[in-house]
């Protein structure tokens, strides 16, 4: 991991609340693969580790890394960011693979996005599940062959017997201000709906603070069963089998 500065090439409005930046990267940031994660922060100073932000890439072609963030924060072409990478471990999706389910409960489906283009490529269905206030979120710059639903906070939404029994496997992003409890009601909505959830089935993907990103600070520890585990180590995508969840029966 090693922190890189970063210059903003282009900036496009994809929808009514999000903007996407692409950026010009170091060479060492093309190995990021979907599901890792960078920390961005607008100048050098290296002594504030708290204020760097969590930044979910969605796209990377060559050097050109490409993230999306919302309207209301101001970017300009040709300025310079410092990002420090690469954090976290890959999406684990299976090899044999034919419906893959995304959530976004009360978040923007940001963390989930960058997998979309290579799953449809591989030919596996894609569903993007839209819950409470990520409804909202407009999706008209996405592929189309991605199914949208909507649905509202409660976890609701149209034919969920269907949805979640078809899904090979399943990742989900909460409100970050309330992970666990989002994430302990998802697992307990998937055991009302579904008799059984193997592991390697459904995945919670963690926007936690992460101010070191090496495991260090512990200020990204997660209780699992056995034991704990670091969000910016083992994450950000943690299968909640393997999590010690109040709502688990």
């Amino acid at each position: 991991m090693k922190e890189t500065a970063a210059l903003i090439q282009r900036i496009r409005r994809v929808n009514a609340t999000h903007q996407r930046i692409e950026l010009s990267v170091d060479a060492s940031l093309t190995a990021l693969k979907a599901g890792q994660v960078l920390l961005y922060r607008p100048d050098g100073d290296g002594l504030l580790p708290y204020l760097r932000e969590l930044w979910f890439p969605v796209a990377l072609e060559k050097e050109i890394l490409t993230v999306e963030r919302p309207l209301s924060e101001k970017y300009e072409p040709g300025t310079l960011v410092y990002l420090t990478g690469l954090l976290g471990k890959p999406f684990r999706f299976r090899r044999t693979l034919r419906n893959v389910l995304l959530i976004a409960h009360d978040t923007p489906p940001t963390p989930l996005l960058m997998p979309v283009p290579p799953l449809l490529n591989s030919r596996v269905s894609v569903t993007l599940l839209l819950l409470g206030s990520a409804a909202g979120y407009g999706t008209e710059h996405l592929p189309p062959e991605v199914e949208i639903i909507r649905g509202d906070a409660d976890f609701n939404w149209p034919n969920r017997v269907t949805t979640v029994g078809w899904a090979d496997q399943v990742f989900a992003a909460v409100a970050p201000e309330r992970e666990w409890e989002s994430f302990g009601r998802l697992w307990q909505v998937f055991r009302e709906l579904r008799a059984d959830i193997p592991a390697n089935a459904l995945f919670g993907v963690f926007q936690m603070p992460m101010p070191c990103g090496a495991g260090a600070c512990d200020a990204c520890w997660v209780k699992a069963r056995g034991g704990s585990v670091l969000a910016c180590v083992d994450g950000p995508a943690l299968d909640l089998s393997e999590l010690a969840l109040g709502e688990r029966s």
